[in-house]
C-alpha cells in the first residue's frame, strides 16, 4: 500500500514539473509561443476605405453597399413646420383704393363704407371664435394693443434686441424685418397718430389638423414717423431724422389660440398695390484723388477736387 502511494505521488509530481517547464518555455523570450489564436466568427461583407490615402479615386458607398447586399437608409429632406406661427396671411384684407385720401362724406367713400360693412360678416364669425378661446379679446381695445406691439417692436429693432424681439414678431415676421440690415444702422421714432388705429379685418383659419386655430386680425394705422438708415461708415441711405412722413399701414398680428401661453405679436404687413414707391437708397460714391508716392502726404499737396465742366443742354 505505501508502495503504491509513493508511486502515485511521484507520477503526479512528475506531471506537474513537466507542465511547469512547460509554462517557462512558452513564457521564455528566447522562444515565444502563442498566448491567443485569431479566430474568424464574422464575415465582414463591407469593409469602409482607409483613412489618409491620397491620390486615390473615393469609390461611391451606396454603390459599393448595394453590391455587398446592404440597403442604405432612404434620406428625405423636408422643411421643417413651425406650429406656432403659421406661414403666412390667410384671405388678406384687400384695402379699398384711395384710403385715407377720399372723405367718408364723398361720393367714393360711401361706396367704400357699405362694401366694408358687406365684407365684415365673415370677420365677425372669426372674432367670435377669438373670444371662445380669448375671453379678454375685444374690437376697442385691441387697435390700441396692436399699435402698442408695433411701436415696442421697431424700437427693439433698432437696438436689436433678439430676445426681446422674438416675444414680439412671429418666426415668420422675423427674418422680413432683420434681413439685411447688418452692419446698418436704423434710427426710427413714432411721432403721432393721425387717426385712432383700428380693426379692419379678422381671421381664424386652422392649419395642419382640424381645431389647431389661428387668430388673424388686421388693424389699420395712420400714423406719422421718421426713418433714417446709415451704412456701416455712418453715410445716410435712406430716409430722415427731422422729416417726418405721413405712413398709412395694415398690419396683421397673430397668436396661436389653442395654446393657453400665447400672446398677440406682429405678423406682417398687407402692402395695398396702389401704394406709393418706396424711396431710392441714396448712394454715395468715393472721388477719385491723386495718386500719392510713399513719400508724400495728401494734405500736402493742397490737391483741388476738380469741378465738371458745364456743358449747354439748349441751344
Amino acid at each position: 500500500m505505501a508502495t503504491s502511494m509513493t508511486r502515485t505521488f511521484g507520477a503526479l509530481r512528475s506531471v506537474t514539473c513537466s507542465s511547469l517547464k512547460n509554462a517557462e518555455l512558452a513564457l521564455d523570450v528566447r522562444h515565444p509561443g502563442p498566448l491567443f489564436l485569431p479566430v474568424r466568427t464574422k464575415k465582414r461583407y463591407f469593409i469602409p476605405p482607409a483613412v489618409g490615402l491620397k491620390g486615390k479615386k473615393e469609390e461611391n458607398p451606396e454603390a459599393k453597399a448595394q453590391a455587398a447586399g446592404i440597403v442604405f437608409r432612404q434620406q428625405y429632406f423636408e422643411r421643417p413646420i413651425n406650429i406656432a406661427c403659421s406661414a403666412g396671411v390667410f384671405d388678406p384684407y384687400i384695402p379699398p383704393e384711395g384710403d385715407a385720401r377720399l372723405s367718408a362724406l364723398s361720393k367714393e367713400g360711401l361706396k367704400q363704407r357699405t362694401e366694408q360693412i358687406r365684407q365684415s360678416a365673415t370677420s365677425q364669425l372669426a372674432i367670435r371664435k377669438i373670444k371662445e378661446h380669448d375671453s379678454e379679446f375685444s374690437t376697442k381695445t385691441f387697435a390700441e394693443l396692436a399699435q402698442e406691439i408695433f411701436v415696442e417692436a421697431h424700437n427693439t429693432l433698432t437696438h436689436f434686441n433678439r430676445e426681446k424681439l422674438h416675444s414680439l414678431v412671429t418666426e415668420r415676421c422675423y427674418p422680413e424685418m432683420t434681413r439685411g440690415n447688418r452692419y446698418k444702422t436704423i434710427r426710427w421714432r413714432f411721432v403721432e397718430s393721425l387717426e385712432p388705429p383700428r380693426v379692419v379685418h379678422a381671421r381664424c383659419p386652422d392649419m395642419v389638423t382640424k381645431g389647431n386655430l389661428y387668430g388673424q386680425v388686421t388693424v389699420r394705422m395712420h400714423s406719422k414717423q421718421t426713418l433714417a438708415i446709415y451704412d456701416r461708415f455712418g453715410r445716410l441711405m435712406l430716409g430722415s431724422e427731422e422729416q417726418p412722413k405721413d405712413v398709412l399701414e395694415y398690419l396683421v398680428i397673430e397668436r396661436h389660440l389653442i395654446n393657453p401661453y400665447s400672446r398677440w405679436r406682429l405678423h406682417g404687413k398687407i402692402v395695398p398695390s396702389w401704394a406709393p414707391p418706396k424711396d431710392p437708397v441714396i448712394k454715395t460714391v468715393a472721388i477719385p484723388g491723386p495718386e500719392l508716392k510713399p513719400w508724400e502726404e495728401y494734405d500736402a499737396l493742397n490737391y483741388e477736387v476738380p469741378k465738371p465742366a458745364s456743358v449747354q443742354w439748349n441751344k
